[in-house]
């Protein structure tokens, strides 16, 4: 393998920065906590780290409402602990993605103030979706879109002269207006951006809502006007996905191109694209693309042998035959903890947690290259039971349903000691984290995960330094085995076997003389529940 392209089967971290680790004692992670917790991260054996957004922001949703592209909010840190942080990252041989948002951006940008101040048709408006509202007074929004964290997509301004006015667009909150990619002057200002960042070395980008950025220039009314608000997806086909987001994403890639000619060190391009099928995905991932799209399907599908092997086939003939990698990911900061996903409130917790160690084992054994959400190597569960009056994601604010809510993967992490905060911030053992981390966190504490070599920690440091050492895994492909039912099995290689048990079947033992290599909690020969394994032949 080209050991130039160390993305096609890298494994990345994912560093939610504000529940990382707080470095000044206010309860919020930052930069600096996150390079404090750099060896713990070389230590387990990643490959990268992507921080999700530091930029100045009111926080409406967590930095993913930015006010500058090109700074770091005070509370997380400044410039210079930035620049700190990449170059200890890059000491220990980690690399560093950087999170951005080109989709929309904070009401408290700079250019949107300016629309806002500015008169319609003006160029300032035209760097957003601004229309004339229906209606004999123009009461009505434009269209009957609907944003994805509750309500109407569109909200109606107060012009300078104090009159209701135009509407604008905003796919999530009001707090987010999106940005018009169709206007020459947004492409020209996230060139700065990138090349902002990429000047002061990271090696790459997450792209949020990469299947955005365009809207059908009619702005019409969609058939399922609710779609994207009942799926919490982007599903609306007027609204995402449309044929000239492929230009900028090419544009991007001959900009990291640029880059990596300069010095040799590739920079990446990773995307949330959220598409109808792992054939679209794979437009987003042709050879002068994006290098990598999460691969979502995996996370989504139900716990059942069957289920993944359809998806991860699908994935290996759609994804992989563009000549690119597919991305897997089972935990990201929007979703429910795999613990408390894959678990079954009837079986009790346990389940839940086997089925996630037999999980991880599985996607690290795939082709291609991984991600992993902080403290999913700690086995962290989903907090469920977090109060209304600390809940802070907006689409509790909108809708004032918990169903789906984000807060509960996006506690705190618990870094030692048996009570709150867990080691998480510098302050006094009185100081709060900006979200309570419940008494059960003790259990999960990484040094006390680093302790136990049953933790599921060392499940994932095991697997990633097997994945780092034999030549069979990381990008390849895979030939499945013929199983009895409930048991997913496939090989990588001539003599390296991945097993999973979806049920309670046992699983042939390997060959006698073949050691076990990695497994749940189980003895060789039987993978009882919801356990994977792998072998190598020692022959």
């Amino acid at each position: 393998m080209n050991r130039h392209h160390w993305w096609r089967d890298a494994v990345i971290y994912q560093v939610y920065v504000r529940s990382f680790l707080d470095s000044t004692g206010d309860g919020i992670g930052d930069l600096a906590g996150v390079r404090a917790g750099l060896p713990y991260l070389r230590k387990l054996g990643v490959d990268g780290i992507w921080l999700s957004p530091f930029y100045p922001s009111p926080q409406h949703d967590h930095g993913y409402d930015v006010a500058d592209y090109r700074d770091v909010d005070p509370v997380f840190g400044d410039l210079a602990e930035f620049d700190r942080l990449v170059g200890a990252a890059h000491r220990l041989g980690i690399r560093v993605l950087l999170d951005i948002v080109p989709n929309h951006c904070s009401s408290e940008h700079p250019w949107f103030r300016e629309a806002l101040a500015a008169a319609p048709g003006s160029p300032e408006r035209a760097r957003f979706h601004f229309a004339d509202g229906r209606g004999s007074d123009g009461g009505e929004p434009p269209n009957n879109w609907h944003a994805m964290f509750g309500g109407p997509a569109w909200t109606r301004v107060t012009e300078p002269d104090g009159r209701p006015g135009q509407w604008y667009l905003h796919m999530f909150t009001p707090e987010q207006p999106d940005w018009n990619w169709r206007e020459p002057a947004v492409a020209a200002e996230f060139d700065r951006t990138l090349r902002f960042w990429l000047d002061r070395g990271v090696d790459g980008f997450r792209i949020d809502v990469a299947a955005g950025l365009f809207k059908h220039p009619d702005l019409p009314d969609s058939p399922d006007p609710e779609a994207d608000a009942r799926t919490r997806d982007s599903v609306n086909p007027l609204a995402w996905n449309q044929p000239e987001v492929h230009g900028v994403w090419r544009h991007w890639r001959a900009v990291c191109e640029e880059y990596t000619a300069r010095d040799g060190r590739e920079r990446l391009l990773v995307g949330e694209v959220s598409v109808p099928s792992a054939r679209e995905h794979a437009k987003y991932v042709r050879p002068d693309e994006l290098h990598q799209a999460f691969f979502f399907d995996l996370l989504g599908a139900p716990w059942d042998a069957d289920a993944f092997r359809k998806v991860v086939s699908e994935a290996m003939q759609d994804i992989a035959g563009t000549g690119s990698t597919v991305t897997w990911v089972l935990n990201n900061h929007d979703q429910v903890r795999t613990v408390t996903r894959y678990g079954e409130p009837a079986e009790g917790s346990g389940l839940g947690a086997a089925r996630a160690r037999a999980a991880a084992l599985l996607m690290l054994a795939l082709p291609g290259a991984a991600y992993i959400y902080q403290g999913e190597e700690l086995g962290l569960p989903e907090v469920v039971d977090l109060p209304d009056d600390v809940l802070t994601d907006p689409i509790f604010r909108r809708t004032g349903s918990r169903a789906r809510i984000r807060d509960g993967c996006r506690v705190p992490l618990p870094w030692s000691g048996q009570a709150s905060p867990f080691g998480f911030t510098s302050g006094t053992e009185s100081a709060k984290p900006w979200l309570p981390q419940p008494e059960y966190f003790a259990e999960y504490a990484t040094h006390r995960a680093l302790a136990d070599t049953r933790s599921s920690w060392h499940l994932y440091r095991d697997g990633l330094q097997l994945r780092a050492a034999l030549h069979q895994l990381g990008e390849g492909s895979l030939h499945w085995l013929e199983t009895q039912p409930g048991v997913l099995a496939f090989t990588r290689g001539d003599d390296l076997v991945c097993a999973v048990n979806f049920g309670t079947a046992p699983v042939p033992a390997p060959v006698p003389g073949t050691p076990l290599l990695a497994s749940g909690p189980c003895p060789p020969g039987e993978l009882p529940g919801s356990t994977a394994a792998w072998w190598i032949d020692g022959s």
